[in-house]
């Protein structure tokens, strides 16, 4: 059985959100966008490690770039959490449903 496509849009962006490169990446693209260059400033690695997680960040559709001359810009794309959204989202009503159920059961 294949992944539906939203299904691919999850677990690309659960991927993504894994890493805390990467989370530490979109938490400074939360303030504007940046050249890659300067968001590998604060990292301590190398510009080719920067492109890597960029690219996984893309690719989850949480982060885009654009290249004017010889500078990479990317910027947030806070959309790209839609898919996670609408996931957890779906499964938070059974929750509550379930702690909703159980709190009348321990109830005094």
């Amino acid at each position: 059985m294949h992944p539906q496509p939203e299904e691919n849009d999850v677990d690309r962006v659960f991927h993504a959100l894994a890493d805390a490169t990467r989370r530490a990446m979109l938490e400074r693209l939360s303030q504007g966008p940046v050249s890659v260059s300067q968001l590998a400033e604060p990292l301590g690695m190398t510009l080719a490690a920067v492109v890597q997680h960029v690219q996984v960040l893309e690719q989850a559709r949480l982060v885009h770039t654009e290249k004017v001359g010889r500078v990479r810009t990317c910027r947030l794309e806070p959309a790209g959490l839609d898919a996670a959204r609408r996931w957890l989202d779906a499964r938070r009503t059974p929750w509550e449903q379930a702690l909703d159920r159980l709190a009348q059961v321990v109830k005094p």
